[in-house]
């Protein structure tokens, strides 16, 4: 018997040869920001999931966040990422790539000169991050955005969006979770506006929206996808009272734009707060698109979630960095390496094209 997870589906215009989705991870591996051919090896060697989303590219040099995050703005990022995009088509994959702008996640060492850390609301991140030149350093204050930021970040979306599908991506990701920009906008813990960009459920969605339908203009919303956090605590954010109806009026206004599926940011498995199952199942029933469950699973939960309808496709994030043969250890039942937790976000093959 077939079981779902090895089932195709479509996914927009795309038909997909399974459900198994490769959830995007920060790998830190291209140097200068550019990607390269250590990456398209990476990526191919993962092209049997039904769909890859590649980690985090930001579409601004002010998105760029962690050391050697890749991009998506210049022309050399774009023919970085076509080595990618090829190398995934060729060994017979589909891939998205996930359009991370960090906001206020950032460190001007981790950024090129002239740029600016952003952010909705003139408050720091909690905590320290990594930078190669000096190590670990606190985060530092960001600029609230004005209008004229809030609209050049909404246009440079747009424009990373066309960069990625010139650079032979089947479609983006924006990413809307875990505590980076367009979640800041989203949670009350890190924005405090009190203009038409925060306070009210309406307010806090609209850069979501308005980077949806720039986005959708540019390419087709067809081509994009969203990935959202509720309930998270990533990066300084926090629940509120609003939440729930939050995340559903955003799912009106996504439906409105058509966004091809909505991919749900579950990290109670590693020891988050548990997105509450209600909403879940609500936002489930109010999406039109493809629902991407993600969260700890395995081949049992996977298959008996799927074959519960409470979702379209699994994303299977850690155990594709040691195991890029994940979909065949699935099929047959293989135990599966564990991963190198040390060279998550080091430079190099080692815990990345290696295993």
């Amino acid at each position: 018997m077939i079981t779902p997870l090895f089932t195709s589906v479509t996914l927009g215009k795309l038909q997909l040869k399974n459900r198994i989705v490769m959830a995007p991870m920060t790998r830190c591996r291209a140097s200068n920001n550019v990607p390269n051919e250590l990456m398209a090896e990476y990526y191919r060697q993962r092209a049997t999931a039904g769909l890859i989303i590649a980690e985090g590219a930001s579409p601004s040099a002010n998105g760029l966040g962690y050391a050697r995050q890749p991009g998506l703005f210049s022309e050399a990022q774009i023919q970085g990422w076509h080595q990618v995009t090829e190398a995934v088509h060729q060994a017979g994959g589909h891939i998205f790539v996930q359009l991370m702008h960090t906001g206020r996640v950032s460190h001007p060492a981790n950024m090129q000169t002239g740029t600016k850390i952003l952010a909705p609301s003139a408050l720091a991140a909690p905590g320290e991050m990594w930078t190669d030149s000096s190590g670990m350093q606190p985060y530092p204050l960001p600029a609230e955005m004005t209008e004229a930021e809030i609209a050049q970040a909404i246009e440079e979306y747009a424009q990373g969006a066309k960069n990625a599908l010139n650079a032979g991506f089947d479609g983006i990701e924006l990413h809307g979770a875990n505590g980076y920009l367009i979640d800041q906008f989203l949670n009350t813990a890190t924005n405090q506006r009190t203009d038409r960009w925060g306070g009210s459920v309406a307010n806090r969605i609209r850069f979501a929206v308005e980077i949806a339908r720039a986005t959708a203009e540019a390419i087709g919303a067809e081509h994009i996808g969203m990935r959202i956090s509720p309930y998270g605590v990533f990066n300084g954010t926090t629940s509120d009272a609003d939440m729930d109806a939050l995340y559903l009026a955003l799912m009106e206004e996504l439906n409105k734009i058509g966004l091809v599926y909505i991919h749900i940011v579950d990290h109670s498995a590693m020891g988050a707060p548990e997105v509450s199952p209600t909403l879940k199942a609500a936002i489930r029933a109010r999406f039109n698109g493809r629902y991407i469950l993600s969260g700890g699973y395995d081949l049992a939960s996977a298959n008996s979630d799927l074959a519960a309808d409470l979702g379209d496709l699994v994303a299977f994030g850690r155990p594709f960095i040691s195991n890029p043969d994940l979909v065949e250890k699935l099929k047959t039942g293989s135990e599966l390496t564990p991963p190198d937790f040390d060279t998550f976000y080091t430079p190099g093959e080692k815990g990345y094209t290696d295993y």
